[in-house]
């Protein structure tokens, strides 16, 4: 089993935010975590500097840490606004190319899921941006209906990587579906809008899934880390992706790309 890792912007900086509710619901989460005895003190206080900072990434961290462990791993930014996701195409520009430099692949996060238009918009854009003419997608949210795939097919995507399940890669119409196997919030926030578990649990739920994946013979494992936990203010997320890689390369897994996947799929 080969290990895919990919990464979701949601947010660049606290700014952007200043016309929705995200910011007051972050505050919120972030006490609720500390009362609860989730996070420590050092957290909560570091959650509110980065606020007063306006960074909401870690890209630049990530980046460092995947090259560091020699993770290709895949990076979904945003080229449209919607549900929270609110950065301009000025940022999504300059991360984009960014990525791309530091030698990582790089993706549509998709806000457009049920007509053609808009998601052919959105792949236009995030070409003309990117400079690339093969490409995949993650939806934000993970929200599709039951034409999306069809949508983004039609659109020339390669491969998409929203429906969360523990299956299989399969091609539909010129699309692979990579579904989504582990992902950090559904691990850590296990079904509510903060923490809910310790760094000991997610390892024990983590490590049961990884498991079933075994027991169901799946040729690829997709992972999803958000850029966003990738500091200290967030450690149980951080650990727990630190720990996840040290774990997966003690117990000698490949780390693959999906564009890898897709070459090896095709043969």
């Amino acid at each position: 089993m080969k290990i895919i890792i990919s990464h979701d912007v949601d947010h660049i900086t606290v700014s952007e935010h200043f016309r929705d509710f995200i910011i007051p619901k972050f505050i919120i989460r972030s006490k609720i975590e500390f009362l609860t005895g989730k996070i420590s003190f050092k957290q909560y206080f570091l959650r509110l500097k980065h606020l007063l900072q306006n960074k909401w990434q870690n890209i630049d961290e990530l980046i460092e840490f995947n090259l560091q462990n020699n993770i290709p791993a895949t990076f979904f930014i945003g080229v449209n606004k919607g549900l929270g996701l609110n950065y301009s195409l000025k940022l999504s520009e300059k991360w984009i190319k960014k990525i791309l430099e530091k030698g990582f692949d790089c993706g549509v996060h998709g806000i457009a899921y049920q007509n053609q238009i808009d998601i052919d918009m959105e792949y236009k854009i995030f070409r003309e941006i990117s400079g690339l003419d093969k490409f995949g997608i993650r939806m934000h949210y993970l929200r599709m209906n039951t034409n999306t795939l069809e949508f983004l097919s039609k659109a020339n995507y390669i491969f998409d990587s929203s429906i969360y399940s523990m299956g299989s890669p399969y091609k539909t119409g010129n699309i692979w579906e990579f579904p989504l196997n582990i992902m950090d919030g559904f691990e850590i926030e296990a079904g509510k809008k903060w923490q809910s578990k310790n760094l000991s649990q997610v390892k024990e739920s983590t490590l049961k899934k990884i498991e079933l994946a075994e027991k169901k013979k799946l040729e690829y494992l997709t992972i999803l880390f958000h850029d966003r936990y990738f500091n200290n203010s967030f450690k149980t997320w951080m650990d727990w992706y630190c720990w996840l890689v040290d774990w997966l390369k003690q117990n000698n897994f490949q780390f693959i790309n999906y564009r890898t996947a897709i070459d090896e799929l095709r043969k």
